[in-house]
């Protein structure tokens, strides 16, 4: 008999547990999309830049997505190879991370629905030596709103030139032979390059965003350098940040990046970003708006709980990302006494995605004519 009511409580015991783990699941309420149906969630398949692919790994957003019903996998790619050659047909949703690509994707498949729930402004991560050398140089200066610029004007104006660090007046600090140059990723491929490209062909074409084919011919002549005599680029927005990170300023001195990927380490507080980092902003800066382009009922619920949901905001800003509530941001910010600031004035927008691309073009052409590095 004692042995049959041991069996007994455990079988109690098995469904309680079951069921708290439903209700967990469903947030408590029985409103989940998911609710009434224990274990079945609905996958939503998408494919995003890979800046973004941490955020989505989280454990923790994985559990608020299942609390909604929802399991969310996703593939990554360049936000270019979205926009022109990922075969969207397979997936539920694309995340790029620039508006001029999810403008194309919307121009190629008709009826999505676009939210856009974060952005990050385009930011350079570098080191308090190589700053300093800058600033001697003219190119970096202070804000006055508690951060460095890096003058873009000024840099092209090094580039064009074909400065090298070795030759820059009372330089001690950094005196590598190789050219002053931001490492980028491929523009070919990349996001964080186009909206570089996007920042510098403002300055280039008079301070004035590119709007035309004439335009674009001549500002990519102007710009090109900056990518080509960099020499191999990576695709991936995240490999030389953690370059920068890893190996230091010998081999990636400065690096353009997404203010996210610095800010996200710096809230984690784990210690990679050293005392001797910076982060400095380019003037102009553009800002990378990451835009979700639903094509499927589940996913346009994925883009309104990343847009509207304060749990999502919450756990986007921990990756970076400054969220329609700039509230959430701004405390981590302050708890965290991180050297971001509130806000970045010179902000330029960047080229429609057609005009951008004729820059892109025009610099893969000389790409794969081997254009050989200016001199």
């Amino acid at each position: 008999m004692k042995r049959w009511v041991g069996v007994g409580l455990a079988l109690v015991l098995g469904v309680a547990v079951a069921i708290a783990l439903v209700a967990g699941r469903d947030g408590g309420d029985g409103k989940g999309p998911g609710a009434g149906t224990p274990g079945a969630l609905t996958t939503v398949h998408g494919v995003i830049g890979s800046e973004k692919k941490p955020f989505f790994d989280d454990p923790q957003v994985q559990a608020a997505f299942a609390r909604h019903g929802l399991r969310v996998e996703v593939d990554t790619a360049g936000s270019r190879q979205i926009a022109t050659s990922v075969d969207l047909a397979k997936y539920d949703f694309a995340f790029p991370s620039s508006v001029p690509a999810a403008d194309k994707i919307m121009q190629t498949r008709k009826g999505g629905r676009t939210s856009s729930p974060f952005y990050s402004p385009m930011a350079v991560a570098t080191f308090e030596p190589i700053a300093g050398v800058l600033a001697k140089a003219g190119v970096v200066r202070d804000s006055g709103a508690g951060y460095q610029v890096l003058d873009v004007a000024k840099f092209l104006d090094l580039v064009a030139k074909g400065t090298r660090w070795d030759a820059l007046p009372g330089n001690t600090a950094y005196r590598a032979r190789k050219r002053v140059l931001l490492t980028t990723t491929d523009v070919r491929t990349s996001n964080s390059a186009a909206m570089y490209l996007a920042a510098t062909s403002y300055v280039a074409n008079g301070d004035d965003v590119v709007s035309s084919s004439s335009q674009a011919a001549k500002v990519a002549r102007i710009v090109a350098p900056l990518f080509l005599d960099q020499g191999y680029s990576e695709s991936s927005s995240e490999a030389p940040f953690e370059d920068y990170l890893a190996i230091g300023a010998g081999k990636t001195p400065m690096v353009v990046i997404y203010e996210a990927q610095y800010a996200a380490r710096l809230f984690a507080a784990d210690g990679s970003i050293r005392p001797d980092m910076r982060l400095i902003y380019p003037s102009p800066t553009v800002l990378s708006k990451h835009t979700l382009v639903a094509f499927t009922s589940p996913a346009t619920e994925v883009g309104r709980l990343l847009q509207e949901d304060p749990q999502f905001a919450r756990l986007e800003a921990r990756y970076g990302f400054r969220t329609t509530d700039p509230k959430v941001f701004a405390g981590l910010v302050a708890s965290s006494k991180a050297p971001i600031p509130g806000t970045i004035a010179d902000v330029v927008e960047p080229p429609t995605y057609d005009n951008l691309e004729r820059l892109i073009a025009t610099i893969e052409q000389r790409y794969l004519a081997g254009a050989k590095p200016s001199s």
